[in-house]
């Protein structure tokens, strides 16, 4: 680990995780969330998924107080925006245009995974705000012309000052109001989503599909390793470099196998669709899907309403399915918004950018609202408040 000083606070930077004791780190993730587990993060950097040539190099950040750890971040040195999904090609391209090179940046996030959650990991406030201060001045230092902190908790978004640019996206939730089952849920639709999603359910039915759910610890070896299957299909059909393994895959389904959540779409007995999800102490989270064979309804049936039904069956908050797809919207899925904050080394730049960030939030509350002025549900206090 390479140490830089202070009189108060010791930042440490990891290239791997493997280097720190799962239980410190995870007793700073908190557990609600299972991206932020030291056995999720771990797993891609020892199975193989993030590689130099790939773009990802961990420098993971760690906090010291008084010989203690007290706060870190999943971070990476980027060389390149791939698996992120908050775009900033434009900024990369801006940056070329004026001869500045924009990569390496710095990034605190999830690997391949558009899942808000914690990304400054402490028990304090005061300790998340100080990592923050501790990013921005390492980050200087080391001469890196940026650092971003993607898709983080509402909540911690007052760790940054001023001097970070902050950028909102939209994603598309399903949140219970504590229907007893899916029939109560298909209950709050108007007539016409209810109709229109009892359908397309019929459709499925019809075809002969039936569906398993299985925790990780319920799943063969072979069931895993079709799902991967299904996984890297559906990769390479968008143009995509499948990066997660199947090694990767094996090892979330030992290391995390009450949070690994596969659905199955079965034929006679043989897998021709699936799902995988994780669940936290509050969500499950869709994030992998591949079909063998296209029906009608199968991506829906697959990937949303077996979900919602897990989520009524073992009562969690809200499903969240992965980015983008306004489709979602009538199937129960509401828009809400997703945040991260960016610091640039430039202050000309970032001041230059600073409304173009304002404006993208505008935009996104515009289209949020038009949306939430559609909703599926016939109630509208099933909408999310305002400021979600």
């Amino acid at each position: 680990m390479r140490r830089s000083t202070s009189t108060k606070a010791e930042l440490r930077l990891s290239g791997s995780l493997d280097e720190l004791r799962p239980a410190d780190w995870d007793a700073l993730a908190g557990g609600g969330n299972p991206f932020v587990s030291h056995a999720f993060l771990a797993g891609l950097e020892r199975h193989g998924c993030l590689r130099p040539r790939l773009g990802w190099s961990p420098r993971h950040a760690l906090l010291y107080r008084d010989g203690g750890l007290v706060a870190a971040a999943p971070a990476y040195l980027k060389a390149n925006s791939h698996g992120e999904f908050v775009f900033d090609h434009a900024w990369a391209h801006a940056y070329a245009q004026l001869g500045r090179e924009y990569y390496p940046k710095w990034l605190v996030a999830v690997p391949y995974s558009p899942v808000t959650g914690p990304r400054l990991l402490a028990r304090e406030d005061a300790h998340r705000r100080a990592l923050a201060d501790a990013l921005r001045a390492h980050a200087g230092k080391a001469g890196l012309a940026s650092v971003h902190v993607n898709f983080l908790d509402e909540r911690a978004t007052t760790a940054f000052g001023d001097a970070w640019l902050s950028r909102t996206d939209v994603q598309f939730h399903w949140r219970n109001a504590g229907w007893r089952d899916f029939e109560a849920f298909l209950g709050a639709l108007d007539a016409r989503k209810r109709k229109n999603v009892r359908q397309e359910r019929a459709k499925v039915a019809r075809a002969g599909i039936t569906f398993r759910v299985l925790h990780g610890d319920e799943a063969s070896a072979a069931q895993v390793e079709a799902m991967h299957a299904f996984y890297v299909d559906t990769q390479r059909q968008y143009g995509n470099h499948p990066a997660l393994t199947s090694d990767y895959f094996r090892h979330l389904a030992a290391a995390m196998p009450r949070q690994v959540v596969i659905v199955l779409a079965e034929r006679g007995g043989e897998a021709i669709a699936g799902a995988w999800c994780l669940r936290g102490g509050e969500a499950l989270y869709g994030r992998y899907w591949g079909c063998r064979e296209t029906l009608p309804g199968l991506h829906f049936e697959t990937c949303y309403y077996q979900g919602i039904e897990y989520c009524l069956r073992e009562g969690l908050a809200r499903f969240e399915p992965g980015a983008q797809g306004e489709h979602k919207v009538a199937r129960g899925f509401l828009p809400v918004l997703t945040h991260s904050r960016h610091w640039l080394a430039e202050a000309a730049i970032a001041e230059a950018l600073a409304p173009w960030c304002a404006q993208e939030r505008a935009a996104n509350l515009r289209y949020r609202d038009r949306v939430l002025d559609h909703s599926p549900f016939r109630d509208p206090a099933a909408n999310p408040a305002p400021g979600q």
